[in-house]
C-alpha cells in the first residue's frame, strides 16, 4: 500500500540536528523540522538563544533539546553527536560571511569563512556519516549552500570559495555514502529575508538586487519549507547528490 503524500513528508519518530540554529533560516529549519514531527537537536555557538527556540518548539507541541556547537572543532563535534544520539538528518547549515574587496581581505578573514562554511560542515557530514555507518543506519544529510556558489558578487570572496567548495563537496559525498543509504543533497537558497538581512534588503542596495530578481521578490523562510522537508523525508528517497534552488528565478536572470 502507498503511503499517503502527507506521510511521505513526515518525520515522526526521526531524529534531526540544526547547527547554526540560534538565528535567521537555522533557527527556521528546525521549527519546520519539528512541526513535521521530527525530535531536533538545535546547536550554535551561542546558548542562550537556542534555549528560547527550544521553548517556541514546545509551546508549539514539538520536541527539542539545545547544544552548544563550534563547527571548527572536531572534539566539540564529536561531542555533540555523541549526546545527540542517533541522528535520521542532519541540516548543515551554520555559516559566517565577511564582506571584504580581494585586496584588503586577509588571512583571518579568509579562515574564518572558510573554517566554519566549508571544512566545519564537511566534519559535521563526515562525523554524522560515520555514526551512521556504524550504527548499519541510513540518513539525509542536506548541505546549505547558496545561489552564489554558482554566480559571483564582489567582497564576499571567501564565501563564494566556500559555498561553492560546498556544493561540490556534496555531490562527492553522495557518491560515496550512497552504498550506505545515506542521502547526501544541498539546498540553496537566494536571498531571503531574515532577521539578519532584512534592514540591508530593505535599503536601496536591496532594491536593486529585487530588480534582477524575475520574480521581483525576496524569499521569505517559510518558501523552503518544501525543499527542505523533500530532502529530509521519504519523499525524497530517491534524491541524493542534488542541489535544490529556491531564489524567486534569480539565478535565471540575464546578464
Amino acid at each position: 500500500m502507498q503511503p499517503t503524500l502527507a506521510r511521505l513528508f513526515a518525520l515522526d519518530g526521526r531524529r534531526a540536528l540544526v547547527t547554526g540554529a540560534s538565528s535567521g533560516l537555522g533557527r527556521h529549519f528546525a521549527s519546520t523540522l519539528a512541526a513535521a514531527g521530527a525530535e531536533v537537536v538545535v546547536t550554535a555557538r551561542r546558548l542562550a538563544p537556542l534555549q528560547s527556540l527550544v521553548e517556541s518548539i514546545e509551546l508549539a507541541g514539538g520536541r527539542a533539546r539545545a547544544l552548544a556547537l563550534d563547527v571548527t572543532c572536531r572534539d566539540d563535534v564529536c561531542r555533540v553527536l555523541d549526546a545527540a544520539g542517533p541522528l535520521d538528518v542532519l541540516v548543515n547549515n551554520a555559516g559566517v560571511s565577511d564582506s571584504q574587496p580581494l585586496l584588503a581581505c586577509d588571512d583571518q578573514s579568509w579562515d574564518r569563512v572558510l573554517d566554519t562554511n566549508l571544512k566545519g560542515a564537511w566534519t559535521v557530514a563526515q562525523e554524522c556519516a560515520r555514526r551512521m555507518v556504524a550504527a548499519g543506519q541510513g540518513g539525509s544529510l542536506i548541505n546549505v549552500t547558496s545561489i552564489l556558489a554558482s554566480r559571483v558578487a564582489g567582497a564576499v570572496g571567501p564565501y563564494l570559495a566556500a559555498k561553492a567548495g560546498l556544493a561540490h563537496l556534496t555531490r562527492a559525498m553522495a557518491l560515496e555514502l550512497a552504498r550506505h543509504g545515506i542521502r547526501v543533497n544541498a539546498l540553496a537558497p537566494g536571498y531571503v529575508m531574515t532577521e539578519l538581512n532584512d534592514a540591508f534588503l530593505a535599503g536601496e542596495a536591496g532594491e536593486k538586487l529585487r530588480a534582477r530578481i524575475p520574480s521581483r521578490r525576496f524569499s521569505q523562510p517559510q518558501d523552503l519549507d518544501g525543499a527542505l522537508l523533500l530532502l529530509a523525508s521519504d519523499a525524497g528517497r530517491a534524491m541524493s547528490g542534488t542541489e535544490i534552488v529556491v531564489d524567486g528565478g534569480h539565478l535565471c536572470s540575464s546578464l
